[in-house]
């Protein structure tokens, strides 16, 4: 099985810079978005032979999820324990041999303002996680918004206290890794350098690479063994967010 997951930045936007091309290149049984920024209608992708889910945020033009899949699922829940609903940040599908969750995971913003609501948000997804793992496997996927050690950013010195690499961020993740789940790349290539998701628009950082590893597929560790790849399509442009991909045998 093929999963493709993607922070587009707006999904109107990138519908005008190759999105369909992008698609239907990856040929994905699931293909999940975050960072759609729009309410479900106001743009039409409608691809054969795939079924869409739309989480969106109440503010507009804000935030949002949503996932096309060919596989129907039994049953998509959104939020997290009942909560955090207004942002459009989480997508639950359960199919019938495992469970998927699709999260935009906020930023901790400028100067860690917004690390509170972050470590309540992430205590709530582990939560989340542990509880539908103990009923059957879970995969993970989405813009998580944090690199997790020094190894997937470019800068990690100069970046040590901002959002996104904030010692507490990096806990949390370290956290749910220990409450029994597996990063899919790191499990394959713990020591791969250079290999980031996420470049910001200034200084020019994708073109030298200066970049960060925030997007990430990560499954409950009895699935581990089952990963045949996972892999970072960074020569794939629209957003200043690359596709991760994950292939799995399930």
């Amino acid at each position: 099985m093929k999963l493709v997951s993607w922070n587009v930045n707006g999904f109107r936007a990138v519908l005008t810079k190759g999105f369909d091309e992008v698609f239907i290149a990856q040929d994905a049984d699931i293909f999940c978005l975050q960072e759609t920024k729009m309410k479900e209608g106001q743009a039409v992708y409608d691809p054969p032979g795939y079924q869409a889910y739309w989480h969106s945020a109440h503010k507009p033009g804000y935030s949002g999820t949503a996932v096309f899949t060919r596989i129907a699922p039994r049953k998509v829940e959104f939020g997290l324990l009942g909560g955090h609903l207004d942002e459009g940040r989480v997508m639950t599908l359960d199919f019938d041999g495992f469970f998927l969750v699709n999260a935009y995971v906020p930023n901790a913003q400028p100067e860690l303002k917004r690390l509170p609501y972050r470590m309540e948000f992430e205590d709530a997804m582990r939560g989340h996680l542990t509880a539908l793992a103990a009923g059957k496997p879970v995969i993970y996927c989405g813009d998580l918004n944090v690199a997790h050690q020094e190894i997937d950013l470019r800068h990690p010195a100069a970046n040590r206290f901002n959002p996104g690499f904030s010692d507490q961020e990096r806990a949390k993740m370290t956290e749910l890794l220990a409450a029994g789940f597996t990063d899919t790349f790191r499990y394959l290539y713990p020591d791969r350098k250079d290999a980031y998701s996420w470049w910001s628009y200034r200084s020019n950082a994708r073109a030298s690479n200066a970049g960060w590893r925030i997007d990430y597929f990560v499954v409950s560790e009895g699935l581990a063994g089952n990963i045949r790849d996972a892999t970072i399509q960074s020569q794939v442009y629209g957003s200043d967010h690359c596709p991760v991909v994950l292939d799995i045998s399930l």
